[in-house]
């Protein structure tokens, strides 16, 4: 159900090592009677590695419904109902062309390619990198890339450099 990235993985585990570990040292300490400020403080650090790990857990979960959600909606997206005239489709299958043509030209990678189609369909970097299970950093570096091979400006212009003329 989880897709988790390796930095997901690492403070899960970070967290889940302290609960472990605390609660061995807090069960420990109670047989040998240690004094109850020392079990206090310790229990403190174990609720607290819960919370995180809790709070973790939570947020991860929370990503996943929304990435699902995304793909949902785009798969939706593809699907339409109602098929549009041919003329769309003609115009669609045109612009389509174009901006694939025009990529070639710019000589951009495959990545921004991909990053360049899903800016067009109006996603954000956030989902972008969701959907291509990276980091958003990446897919802004890419993205960035993209305008400075294109000599665009932005995101914005971007978009409107393949329709402008035609609005």
């Amino acid at each position: 159900m989880f897709n988790f990235q390796s930095k997901e993985i690492v403070f899960i585990l970070i967290f889940l090592c302290f609960v472990i570990l605390s609660g061995a040292d807090i069960a420990l300490d109670f047989s040998e009677g240690t004094d109850f400020a020392h079990i206090a403080q310790e229990t403190v650090i174990l609720s607290l590695s819960l919370i995180a790990l809790g709070w973790l857990l939570f947020d991860l979960r929370r990503h996943a419904i929304a990435l699902q959600k995304l793909r949902e909606e785009l798969s939706t997206a593809k699907k339409t109902s109602a098929q549009p005239e041919k003329y769309i489709l003609e115009a669609k299958a045109s612009l389509s062309h174009v901006i694939s043509q025009q990529f070639d030209d710019w000589q951009l990678t495959d990545s921004e390619k991909e990053v360049g189609w899903l800016l067009l369909k109006g996603l954000s970097l956030k989902e972008i990198a969701a959907l291509r299970e990276t980091l958003e950093k990446t897919v802004r570096q890419q993205a960035s890339s993209l305008y400075k091979k294109s000599g665009i400006s932005g995101r914005h212009a971007f978009a409107a450099w393949f329709i402008e003329d035609a609005l």
